[in-house]
C-alpha cells in the first residue's frame, strides 16, 4: 500500500534540481557582469525560479507520485497540473529579461522560430495529447525512465505555452496583449478533444488504473477517470480565466500609462 513517509532522492531528480539550481545561481551572479554589466538582480526572481523548483519536487518527488503511479489516474493528473501551472509559470516568472537577452542575442531568429506562439501551443496540444494515449501513458506507468520522459516533456511543453504570454525578454518578446488573449483561448479549445475522451470515454482508458488495489472505498476506476477528466478541464479554464483577467487588466492600463505587467516583466 502507500508509504506516506516516501519521497523520491534518485540522484538524476534531486542532482538533476540542484544542478538548475547551481546553474541559475552561477548566471545571475557572478556571470552577471560578464552576461549584462549593468544589469541588477532582484531576490524575488530567486524567489519564484527556486519556487518553481520545490514545485517540481513536490509534484514528482513527494507521495504524491507513488499515488499516481499506482492507485489513482486523478493524483497522477494533479502532478501535471503542478507542472503545467506553478512549477512552469515560476520558472519563466524567475527569469531575469537580461539573463534571456543575453541567451537571446546569439540566436535571435531560431529563437523566434521555435518560440512562435503557433509552434508553442500546437507543440503543447500534441505533448499533452501524445502522452495521453492509451498504449504511451501506461508504458509510462510501468517504465520509469519514460515516466521521467514524461513529466520532463509536460514541463518544457508547459514552458513554451507560456511563454508568448510572459516571456521576459525583449529578444524574444511575447505577443500583443489582444493576441495573448486569443491564443488562451484557440490553446483551450485544441485541448477539448482530450478532455473530452478522459472525462466521457465508456471505458477506463489504462490497465494500470484499472487493475489498481482501490485506496478509497467504493471509488471505482471509472469514477477516477472521470474526476481526473474533470481535474484537467477545471485546472485549465481556472488559469485560463486567470491569465485572460490579468491580461486584460494590462492591456487596459497599458493603453493609459503603458505600464509593465505580470505577464510581460523586464
Amino acid at each position: 500500500m502507500i508509504d506516506w513517509r516516501h519521497w523520491h532522492n534518485e540522484p538524476y531528480l534531486i542532482g538533476g534540481l540542484v544542478f538548475c539550481g547551481w546553474i541559475y545561481a552561477l548566471c545571475v551572479g557572478p556571470l552577471r557582469p560578464l552576461l549584462a554589466p549593468s544589469a541588477t538582480f532582484s531576490r524575488a526572481h530567486a524567489w519564484r525560479f527556486y519556487g518553481a523548483l520545490v514545485s517540481f519536487y513536490l509534484a514528482v518527488g513527494s507521495p504524491l507520485d507513488q499515488i499516481g503511479e499506482r492507485f489513482l489516474f486523478s493524483a497522477h493528473m494533479v502532478q501535471h497540473l503542478l507542472l503545467i501551472y506553478p512549477a512552469a509559470v515560476l520558472w519563466i516568472w524567475g527569469l531575469p529579461s537580461w539573463l534571456v537577452d543575453a541567451v537571446g542575442r546569439h540566436m535571435p531568429t531560431l529563437g523566434r522560430v521555435l518560440l512562435h506562439p503557433l509552434v508553442c501551443g500546437l507543440t503543447y496540444i500534441f505533448v499533452q495529447s501524445a502522452w495521453h494515449v492509451p498504449a504511451l501513458y501506461d508504458w509510462a506507468l510501468q517504465d520509469k525512465f519514460v515516466h521521467v520522459v514524461e513529466h520532463v516533456t509536460f514541463f518544457l511543453g508547459a514552458l513554451l505555452f507560456w511563454w508568448p504570454l510572459m516571456a521576459p525578454s525583449t529578444v524574444w518578446p511575447p505577443v500583443r496583449h489582444g493576441l495573448r488573449m486569443v491564443y488562451l483561448v484557440v490553446v483551450g479549445v485544441g485541448m477539448t478533444p482530450l478532455f473530452a475522451f478522459i472525462a466521457f470515454s465508456p471505458d477506463v482508458l489504462y490497465p494500470t488504473y484499472e487493475y489498481a488495489p482501490r485506496i478509497i472505498n467504493d471509488f471505482s476506476a471509472a469514477e477516477d477517470q472521470l474526476l481526473a477528466g474533470v481535474i484537467m478541464k477545471l485546472g485549465s479554464v481556472i488559469m485560463t480565466f486567470v491569465a485572460l483577467t490579468v491580461i486584460f487588466y494590462q492591456w487596459y492600463r497599458a493603453s493609459e500609462r503603458r505600464g509593465p505587467g505580470m505577464f510581460n516583466h523586464r
